[in-house]
């Protein structure tokens, strides 16, 4: 869950060069390859091991699966036969199309592929039954070992097999990810940008093809020029229409993947074609320009063999895009990093990235219909300063991404409902507060809030500062998140709420003796009658004084002060050291008091004697404390009740801990700067 630190200032794309080992020895693929080679055993997974917990969560396998490696499977088992193509990816009885589509897509950029699946491995002299895969996950690369032993049924693949069956590849790929994702059946539904982005590190875009901008065969040879990875898809009406086949052979609910994009000269003119490929390797388009339409009689040998066009049943087919407009309802194309293109690319996008976490009752707020939490959400401030190229505007795209969602599923969680909302910078610092959103609209915003894992979009705004919030749909949901911007020219952002502040008033100083309020008498004789002659008082006893003053003030509906926060108080205020509170020191605190008592009150909102601890950052900054989200995050975890309320006692129990840690601090500056002073004088 979302409580782990979030480094929120924002970063630089990660470089896969530096792919991080996940295996729990904490060594890595080479040194445990190493290990079997010398010890002369096969390598056997521990973090992955083959058993039916590696295949479901939620049911026991449907038939008896037998865990075999390649060599026991066939004779002479390669790693890759004839180069890595998108013939390698059929289809077993997992319901993944969508992470095959992505193989497939992959198969079409060498440096991609290489990356993802390192070609160095094989089944040779030196093999050791290890393998390993590396994949992108919210700006990171990492590194999964697996071994080669594959579920089977009747000595044959159950899942993600290749048309070669002595090739192993794509099987082990998909073993890798079913690592990376806690088991087989996590990759049960999905969406194939998904898993593009995590063979690239790329942004995906999703397009309605029938609402697409005019210029859409345009942008779909750019970005396949681009090495940009293209699927799509037919959207069902029903579960029952999940993979349910048209009269023209296509496959609704299915993720297809784009491979080619070209015009070809037919009858004196010019028409626009699109090469879809089917990752089952079968089941293809029977209409015009399907592999033995007529259509192709009329086509010219150079113009064939251009196109690559034989009629064979490998999933792969070749549509008119006019027919393709009306048959298909979804594109997604994943543009890639600047790392993962070519030198010779000519266009390369500028990334950066922030880390951040929704967490119940302090940055869980919600979408702009609850406003009252809205405000509370991370927000990040976008300075847009290098317009396009002959541009009044500048472009970029947004992407948030929720993280670790589909490696959850076990335990129950399903995808969150998210997106975002673009505001014009006020050209203040610091975090906006709840009347900002109350009377400002909106400049941009995602599309729509969907339970993907990414929700992105591309804008067009003029050169200014902006301020996104990444949010969830409904208020109080937990998630970790991944903002990602990705620009024509460089754009710079900032966490808003990474700064840690402490801006306390002087301290009170009470009236002397003989000028003593009333109340300040009262307190004196209370103060006697409790402490005897040498007017000190324990934690016991101030607890009992400030219980007793509290009740007797009107207007307040506090529950009774605790002892470890009258204990709290003590350590704040004594100053001899002798864990007493002596009338002086009382009088200095009750002054401090009285200021929180009128903090509290402003945030108690319906006088209820607790207030939300959605409003404790506004609270706390009236208090002279301004937290990150992370510290905020912690306060709320720790002082909120599970209706997300704080009573007094806890507001004010925090607040003592947050004076007595910054006066530690100070402190430790304090002799740290006399430290620097020392050694420069020497």
């Amino acid at each position: 869950m979302p409580y782990l630190y979030q480094d929120s200032k924002p970063r630089a794309a990660a470089h896969p060069g530096a792919a991080r080992g996940t295996h729990s020895s904490g060594k890595g693929y080479e040194q445990l390859r190493q290990e079997c080679l010398r010890t002369g055993v096969l390598f056997e997974d521990p973090d992955f091991p083959a058993c039916n917990s590696s295949l479901f969560f939620s049911e026991n396998p449907p038939i008896p699966f037998v865990w075999k490696r390649p060599g026991e499977i066939v004779k002479d088992p390669k790693f890759i036969l004839g180069g890595a193509t998108r013939t390698d990816i059929c289809q077993g009885d997992l319901g993944d199309c969508w992470l095959l589509a992505a193989i497939a897509s992959l198969t079409l950029n060498e440096k991609t592929l290489a990356r993802v699946v390192p070609l160095d491995q094989n089944f040779g002299p030196d093999y050791a039954g290890i393998f390993h895969f590396q994949f992108w996950q919210h700006n990171e690369w990492l590194d999964v070992v697996i071994d080669d032993r594959l579920p089977t049924f009747k000595g044959r693949l159950v899942f993600l097999h290749s048309a070669e069956l002595n090739e192993f590849w794509s099987a082990l790929l998909e073993k890798a990810y079913a690592k990376l994702n806690g088991s087989y059946e996590s990759l049960k539904g999905g969406s194939t940008i998904e898993a593009m982005e995590d063979f690239t590190g790329g942004i995906g875009e999703m397009y309605d093809v029938k609402a697409a901008p005019d210029n859409f065969y345009e942008i779909l040879g750019k970005a396949l020029k681009k090495c940009s990875m293209v699927g799509c898809s037919i959207d069902t009406s029903s579960a029952a229409e999940s993979e349910a086949r048209t009269p023209f052979g296509l496959v609704k609910g299915h993720a297809y993947s784009v491979t080619g994009i070209e015009e070809v000269s037919y009858r004196g003119r010019q028409v626009q074609l699109i090469r879809i490929r089917n990752p089952w390797g079968q089941v293809e388009w029977n209409g015009p320009w399907s592999d033995n339409s007529a259509e192709w009689r009329s086509v010219s040998p150079s113009e064939l063999r251009r196109l690559s066009q034989a009629a064979r049943d490998d999933g792969e087919f070749w549509m008119k895009f006019e027919d393709f407009k009306v048959h298909f309802d979804k594109v997604e194309i994943c543009n890639l990093t600047p790392d993962a293109l070519g030198d010779g690319t000519a266009h390369k996008w500028e990334v950066t990235i922030h880390q951040g976490s929704w967490v119940r009752g302090a940055t869980a707020g919600g979408c702009r219909n609850f406003l009252e939490t809205f405000w509370t959400n991370p927000q990040i401030k976008l300075h847009l300063t290098e317009k396009d190229d002959g541009q009044d505007e500048c472009t970029f795209i947004a992407a948030l991404m929720q993280k670790g969602r589909r490696k959850l599923k076990k335990l129950g969680a399903e995808m969150l409902t998210i997106g975002y909302s673009i505001y014009e910078s006020p050209g203040r610092d610091g975090h906006l507060g709840k009347d900002f959103f109350r009377y400002h609209p909106s400049k941009a915003r995602s599309k729509t809030y969907i339970n993907l894992r990414e929700v992105s979009h591309r804008f067009k705004l003029p050169p200014g500062d902006y301020i996104l919030i990444p949010t969830t749909f409904e208020p109080h949901q937990e998630a970790d998140f991944c903002l990602r911007i990705f620009s024509e020219k460089k754009a710079i952002t900032e966490d808003l709420d990474e700064n840690v502040a402490i801006d306390l008033p002087e301290p009170p100083h009470p009236a002397p003796g003989p000028q003593e309020t009333e109340e300040e008498k009262q307190f004196r004789a209370l103060f006697e009658q409790i402490s005897g002659k040498d007017m000190e008082i324990s934690a016991e006893e101030l607890e009992y004084v400030l219980n007793a003053v509290l009740k007797r003030t009107k207007n307040i509906k506090f529950k009774n002060l605790s002892l470890v926060s009258c204990r709290n108080i003590i350590s704040l205020m004594d100053t001899s050291g002798n864990g007493k509170l002596e009338f002086s020191e009382f009088k200095v605190f009750w002054e401090k008091m009285k200021k929180l008592i009128s903090i509290f009150l402003q945030f108690d909102f319906d006088k209820s004697g607790s207030m939300s601890s959605y409003e404790l950052r506004g609270a706390l900054k009236a208090a002279g404390y301004q937290l990150n989200n992370y510290l905020l995050q912690l306060i709320v975890l720790r002082y909120s009740d599970e209706q997300f309320q704080i009573e007094f006692d806890d507001f004010l129990n925090c607040l003592i801990r947050l004076e007595n840690a910054s006066r530690v601090f100070q402190a430790l500056s304090a002799k740290n700067k006399e430290f620097i002073d020392l050694n420069i004088g020497e």
